[in-house]
């Protein structure tokens, strides 16, 4: 893959003004104003630095005086001389900037009328802002005037002037008017293809000359079909502008990891279409080095039994510049497959392009895998558990750890990197835990007396392990959602709390169970209960008990949770 080609820093289409003083960028939705995270440098201000000083000019300097939320299209103003922040921060502080924003929304009481809304908003949980109760602490008033501009039976889209600037102002405030934002995440928007939410314009006056100065960006092509239509959901493989505009902005979205196949942490394999959370439902991708692997999942539609369907979608994905890209159909009912190497549901050779060699080595956070992406339905990586692959590997140093439900041991590999005293890799898959330790020795790292390698059925070996005694001070519990061995059938959704509290047994005072189920059946508030119940039943304190978020390429679609849940669980 071609990062400069695929992830540019910057397009000089998006920016909509500039002076010697100001310049102001039409931000695409996707891309943060500022930092989201330590070691990530794919937002806003940040790649126009780069973007500036890629001209030659010298060092540029940005004043941010204003900024947006990701998923929030639209202008945003910096300054470019220092003299001219204070007359900039005087507007914004003093209100005279006009900022006035589209929004589409469902359930806008008919009529092109001005309603203001005036409410008081305070801070909420999971991120959310809430309007505040009488007295409550940390409380501000915003006001928001939105007036209907064009309607399509109960979908409508508003234009709004905002006189106060608060977190997710218009956000809340259309939500609790009971007229939420489409593609609203957080405050239960319809279904869209992204947050219909656009920063169209703002009105001030130029800090050097005083002029009146109205900058505008053109409302995106995403409102106008959802209005029209409504969300397109799976019919968005039939319509090639609208795959075409989905695809792009779900790559613009992993712009960070894009990047990060350079330095000492260098990654290349990530995830770069997560169905329904990038608005392409029953469509995954992923990046492997030079190559993709696309994955469709059958459903009760049928949607992927159309040839030319099918055909028309590989074809967009395979022009994103990768080497090859190969194939994984994956039935509705992957536990009942007794062959997941069927040549029907995942051939060995690419469906376009050149074929990869029968293994190649990625990168994740610096440290190799192999993979095979010719080989059955599974590569012998999980990308979405690289963020927790990382957390183990930070908490390992001189701790026992025991990987149950080994593989190909990525978990195993992290915490020895990270510096742990011991692993013990359990599995029930004798050539899986072959493919560990040839990862051991592809990362470097001694395959001795302190790294051991068990290929024994799980339930069977703990067993035995709690019997003499044994204690880890970091076990890792990632079971697939259905097994089978000779002696034993395990269905997460009735066998977890049982599995969970064996493993419990083995942690020693003060240690942690990670504890991850990858099934969509199983809801975080239930999952949580369970580790809650598997405690009570192994006679052991739940100190703490952490949710861990999933990596950010991997989005949940809106109003569903994560497929996986992972709770780091601190047990007394």
């Amino acid at each position: 893959m071609n990062p400069p080609a695929l992830w540019p820093d910057f397009d000089d289409e998006w920016i909509v003004y500039e002076d010697d003083d100001l310049i102001a960028v039409d931000k695409p939705a996707g891309m943060p104003s500022q930092a989201a995270e330590v070691g990530r440098s794919d937002d806003l201000v940040t790649r126009l630095s780069r973007h500036l000083l890629a001209r030659g000019k010298g060092e540029p300097y940005l004043g941010v005086h204003q900024r947006l939320d990701k998923d929030t299209s639209g202008v945003v103003v910096m300054t470019k001389r220092r003299e001219a922040n204070v007359a900039l921060a005087a507007q914004f502080e003093g209100r005279t900037v006009e900022k006035e924003y589209r929004a589409a929304v469902t359930g806008w009481p008919p009529g092109k009328r001005t309603v203001t809304l005036r409410d008081v908003l305070a801070p909420g949980d999971g991120g959310r802002v809430r309007v505040a109760r009488s007295g409550q602490k940390g409380a501000q008033s915003a006001v928001t005037h939105a007036l209907e501009v064009a309607r399509s039976g109960a979908r409508a889209v508003v234009a709004l002037t905002l006189e106060t600037g608060r977190t997710h102002q218009a956000r809340v405030q259309l939500a609790h008017a009971k007229a939420p934002i489409a593609g609203d995440r957080l405050y239960g928007g319809a279904p869209a293809p992204r947050l219909l939410l656009h920063a169209s314009g703002v009105t001030l006056l130029h800090p050097r000359t005083r002029k009146k100065l109205e900058i505008r960006a053109p409302v995106p092509g995403d409102f106008d079909p959802w209005l029209q239509h409504g969300d397109l959901g799976a019919r968005v493989y039939d319509d090639p502008v609208a795959l075409a505009r989905t695809v792009a902005r779900a790559v613009l979205c992993r712009h960070a990891l894009g990047h990060a196949g350079d330095g000492p942490l260098a990654t290349t394999a990530f995830r770069l279409v997560n169905e329904g959370g990038d608005a392409l439902p029953g469509l995954a991708m992923d990046v492997y080095g030079d190559w993709l692997v696309v994955h469709l999942y059958a459903d009760d539609t049928g949607l992927w039994d159309d040839v030319a369907r099918r055909d028309r979608v590989l074809d967009e994905l395979a022009s994103l510049g990768a080497k090859g890209v190969y194939l994984k159909v994956r039935p509705k009912q992957a536990n009942t497959l007794v062959d997941t190497r069927r040549e029907d549901l995942a051939p060995v050779g690419p469906v376009r392009g050149e074929a990869a060699p029968s293994e190649i080595e990625i990168l994740e956070g610096g440290i190799p895998y192999g993979v095979r992406l010719g080989d059955g339905l599974s590569t012998g990586l999980f990308l979405d558990q690289r963020a927790n692959r990382r957390r183990v590997s930070e908490a390992s140093a001189g701790k026992r750890v025991l990987n149950l439900f080994a593989y190909t041991c990525a978990f195993s590999v992290a915490a020895a990197r990270g510096g742990a005293a011991r692993t013990v890799s359990v599995d029930a898959a004798a050539v899986a835990l072959a493919r560990g330790r040839e990862n051991f020795a592809r990362a470097g790292i001694a395959l001795d007396a302190a790294h051991a390698f068990v290929a024994e059925d799980v339930f069977a070996w703990l067993g035995r392990a709690r019997k003499r005694s044994d204690r880890f001070d970091l076990v890792i519990l990632d079971p697939p959602s259905y097994s089978s061995t000779k002696k034993r059938r395990f269905v997460a959704k009735t066998d977890y709390m049982g599995l969970a509290a064996e493993a419990m047994a083995l942690v020693d005072a003060g240690g942690v169970l990670v504890a991850c189920a990858n099934h969509r059946g199983i809801a975080w508030g239930k999952f949580r209960r369970l580790l809650h119940e598997a405690a009570r039943a192994a006679g052991r304190e739940v100190i703490q008990a952490k949710d861990l978020p999933p990596a950010f390429d991997f989005p949940a679609p809106l109003g569903a949770e994560s497929h996986l849940k992972i709770v780091w669980v601190r047990l007394g």
